[in-house]
């Protein structure tokens, strides 16, 4: 077959790449770079890139996702490749279900956007072990991530293996598939000088090793200052706009633009103001650069026993533009949404030529991007308190405190990042019911149907035949290799009525642990439980017990909440009980620390695969009267899925800690009995100044979480099996199923705020004068307007779901707004002079006037034409709109 070479610019010569058109296949990219940009078939591109990680979602979500995430106006989907999953046993490969990388790429070559890979393959993504597969661990002499023979050699059988996987599918851009970019290591410059010039030389090795791969698309390593060419080291963090990449032949790029942050149990909710990510990514593309990503565009799930940490949620929502369950998140996906518009209408100017900068006052600047006929600016007020009005190009404009304006002909104002004119949804969690009564009396179909609870006990303890007994205390990770969050360590002693430490009937038991979780059995009997916390795993647990004379059994059971993900020598970070364990009492002590102990990995029930339903166990027991509040106990029952399309999730309340299978398939580990810290959450979170973790938290002295995603594709038509491992004790006649559902949606619109981003007329380069719009739409299929709730013209309050008129407010706003969407049909050319409201996806206001329009799921209100025949209820400089309506699916 013959091949055809393609030879770049010599001016493209630090990232240039040989490509082979393949005959009678997909016609190849050329992907290189220069200093402004990635170039792709010699076009320079400004791209908007989305975490989206496979593994954190289902096969069936994945077109979806992709969908929204193209439609939120990004280009690229960026993804790790996680090796525990690929390869759970050495040299055995898993490609199948979520673990399907090539199915998932295809997915998005499919959708038309671009991916980029990120092979690691260490990831950290509070993931478990940071992605590596704990048999790596175990490797004769191996000693991760630096310069060791046995870890580099597994490192670069992987690595080659996924490019192979890949290269095998055709999904190389240089094959005519969509991946630009691939990504080797991570964030090693934040830890590698604990490594000393060893880690300096992995890192020279990681980079020359994937060149050597020949994929034939450009490189990068984040965090990397010296990244060595052709390699590109890129940005991670909240703000990066002042990151200058290590080479002037070398594009700005930003791989991590965290959208919000990550859940642990025992910490409240973090989220992240839409106004300030906006203003990042502003900031970002105002100051040079051409490629930004979100981490994450959609965060997901961590199922089955993912989770890093340790003590990282189950869920992985991140605040992210599209959330856990895979609906949009409002406004933030909006806003966003506008803000790539925005860009993109620059971007004739972006790839043009370099930006040059302009003071507009203290903490106030100008970029102009101008080349010939083009022009794009971008003014920028990075004051975190004063909001100011500044002089650019003998025109005025008023800027917000931490805010960018831009504007795509150096002139009007598309967009200003603090100013938001995409609506806001309201998301409930609505519960189902067992059984339902209708009005007059009889029964209904009940939505859904569960069946009584069948129980098992996990005894305390040895069990298993094939136990370890060994002098002194063993670290758990080492022990167990992962295999269960699990391990028992049980001794016992011999008690003389005599002995010092006795002291009659009671003795002061000591035990000092690693983490993460630790329960105290004496004779069987719980005496106690102890746990860390995200901030520090060691536990310190003493207590007074009771003996008896003669021989006393003591059973401890450490568990594991995720394995630790990031930081340097991370993979030597140990768990479990490692002492001392002392008996004390006024008279004396006894250390329990060189004692013989036993030690079983993981628990009975999981040897027998109780969780999963299409293996029966006699260890099932079937009763109405089942043990609650008591722990280490399995519970099953049968239910019915959930009607409908709507995203499902399970509530614990009422449970303790443990881990849930849905048809024998895990979702992951739930624990809404730890609460986060009474104190650090704010009621409204100042999005101006900079962001931190710490900064914006909710449901502070609550639950970290309660609610625990089932994807839909877990379920099946008829019945269905849960099963529950409860750990620590709960009642599991209290766990409700529910769907997760949009109820409302809100807007608000001033005059102050540009037009709606649609309204600029890109081949004119100028803005349709319609003003400041008001729209809200249904943002499911198959959902509909079913009432309008609240509008208001004047001075509003309140966020959606609590509006309230302010001080000065129109009597007629709501009146308008009803009599016109009564019929669900009006005539635009009878209310062209008030409010008009349009109610149709398909329909534009200014094309189609005159002509009836049927409600469906939009609602549109123009500003320019409502207050023509609708004054002003007062004199004030600025009147804002605000409208929420309810929907229906």
């Amino acid at each position: 077959m013959a091949a055809t070479a393609v030879l770049l610019p010599a001016a493209a010569a630090a990232a240039a790449v040989l490509l082979l058109c393949l005959a009678g296949g997909s016609r190849a990219t050329n992907v290189t770079y220069d200093h402004r940009a990635l170039v792709i078939d010699g076009v320079r591109r400004v791209l908007v890139s989305g975490s989206i990680h496979y593994p954190r979602s289902t096969p069936d979500m994945w077109p979806g996702l992709i969908q929204k995430a193209k439609d939120g106006g990004l280009d690229v989907i960026e993804t790790y490749v996680f090796w525990d999953i690929h390869e759970p046993v050495r040299g055995q490969y898993d490609f199948e279900g979520r673990k399907d990388l090539a199915a998932f790429v295809k997915a998005v070559a499919d959708a038309g956007l671009y991916v980029h890979l990120r092979i690691g393959p260490y990831v950290c993504a509070e993931w478990n072990y940071g992605g590596f597969p704990l048999w790596l661990h175990f490797i004769p002499g191996i000693k991760f991530r630096t310069d060791n023979e046995p870890f580099k050699s597994e490192m670069q059988r992987f690595t080659t293996k996924v490019v192979d996987t890949m290269k095998g599918a055709g999904l190389y851009a240089s094959q005519g598939g969509p991946i630009i970019l691939s990504q080797i290591e991570n964030e090693y410059g934040n830890i590698d000088s604990a490594y000393g010039a060893p880690g300096k030389a992995y890192m020279r090795w990681a980079a020359g090793m994937a060149v050597s791969l020949d994929t034939g698309v450009p490189w990068v390593m984040c965090q990397q200052t010296d990244a060595p060419d052709p390699l590109i080291n890129t940005c991670n963090g909240f703000y990066c706009d002042q990151f200058t990449p290590n080479s002037a032949a070398k594009p700005k790029m930003w791989t991590e633009n965290w959208s919000g942050w990550f859940l642990s149990f025992g910490g409240a909710v973090p989220y992240r103001p839409v106004e300030d990510l906006a203003f990042a990514v502003a900031r970002f593309y105002q100051r040079g650069g051409t490629f930004q990503n979100y981490y994450m565009y959609h965060g997901g799930t961590n199922l089955d026993r993912s989770t890093g940490g340790p003590f990282i949620a189950t869920s992985y929502d991140y605040d992210a533009p599209i959330d856990e369950y895979g609906l949009v998140r409002q406004p933030k996906w909006g806003h966003l949404r506008d803000v790539h518009k925005a860009i993109k209408l620059c971007e004739p100017a972006l790839i043009a030529t370099d930006p040059s900068y302009t003071s507009l006052g203290p903490n106030a600047e100008a970029a102009v991007y101008k080349s010939g006929s083009v022009c794009a600016a971008f003014l920028a007020n990075i004051d975190g308190q004063t909001d100011k009005t500044v002089t650019f190009n003998g025109k005025m404009y008023k800027l917000p405190a931490w805010s960018v304006s831009i504007l795509p002909d150096c002139k009007n104002v598309v967009l200003n990042t603090a100013q938001i004119n995409s609506q806001v949804t309201s998301s409930e969690m609505r519960y189902l019911e067992a059984s339902a009564v209708a009005l007059d009396g009889s029964f209904t179909t009940p939505e859904l149907a569960v069946s009584g609870w069948s129980y098992a006990i996990e005894p305390v303890g040895i069990t298993k035949d094939n136990a370890l007994t060994k002098a002194g205390l063993m670290e758990q990770i080492n022990t167990t290799a992962d295999a269960s969050d699990f391990l028992w360590y049980s001794t016992s002693i011999t008690v003389q009525g005599g002995e010092p430490y006795l002291n009659g009937s009671q003795s002061n038991l000591l035990i000092n642990s690693l983490g993460h979780v630790l329960q105290v059995y004496i004779n069987g009997k719980i005496a106690g439980s102890a746990q860390g916390s995200a901030s520090s795993s060691l536990i310190s647990w003493q207590k007074p017990i009771t003996l008896v004379p003669g021989k006393n059994k003591i059973d401890l059971l450490s568990a594991t909440v995720g394995l630790s993900n990031y930081g340097a020598f991370f993979d030597l970070v140990g768990a479990g009980i490692t002492g001392p364990v002392k008996l004390s009492g006024p008279n004396g002590a006894l250390d329990l620390s060189s004692a013989q102990w036993t030690y079983q990995t993981g628990l009975k029930g999981e040897d027998l695969h109780l969780y999963d339903p299409s293996e029966a166990s006699p260890e099932w027991v079937s009763s109405n009267a089942y043990p609650i509040n008591q722990p280490l106990i399995w519970y099953k029952t049968k239910f019915t899925a959930p009607a409908g399309d709507d995203p499902v999730a399970i509530d614990f309340t009422g449970m303790g800690k443990g881990e849930a299978w849905v048809n024998g398939q895990s979702i992951g580990r739930y624990w809404p009995t730890n609460l986060a810290p009474q104190s650090g959450c704010v009621n409204t979170c100042n999005y101006r100044g900079s962001y931190s973790s710490s900064k914006c938290l909710k449901k502070c002295g609550q639950p970290s979480q309660t609610l625990y995603h089932v994807p839909r594709s877990f379920l099946q038509p008829g019945s269905n099996d849960l099963v529950l491992f409860e750990q620590f004790g709960g009642d599991p006649s209290k766990i409700s199923f529910v769907t997760r559902q949009t109820g409302s949606l809100c807007a608000q619109v001033s005059e102050a705020h540009p037009a709606q981003i649609d309204s600029w007329i890109s081949s004119q380069q100028k803005l349709q004068r319609s003003g400041p719009a008001l729209r809200l739409e249904c943002p499911e299929e198959g959902q509909v307007i079913s009432s309008i709730k609240f509008a208001s013209f004047g001075t509003p309050s309140g966020t959606c779901g609590s509006y309230n008129h302010g001080e000065c407010s129109s009597t007629q706003a709501l009146s308008v707004v009803q009599e016109v969407t009564t019929n669900c049909s009006i005539l635009i050319s009878q209310h062209v002079n008030r409010f008009i409201w349009v109610a149709d996806t398909r329909i534009s206001v200014g094309l189609y006037r005159g002509e009836q329009l049927q409600c469906s799921s939009v609602v549109e209100l123009l500003w320019r034409s409502m207050h023509r025949g609708h004054k002003k209820p007062c004199s004030r400089s600025c009147m804002f709109m605000t409208c929420l309506i309810n929907i229906v699916s």
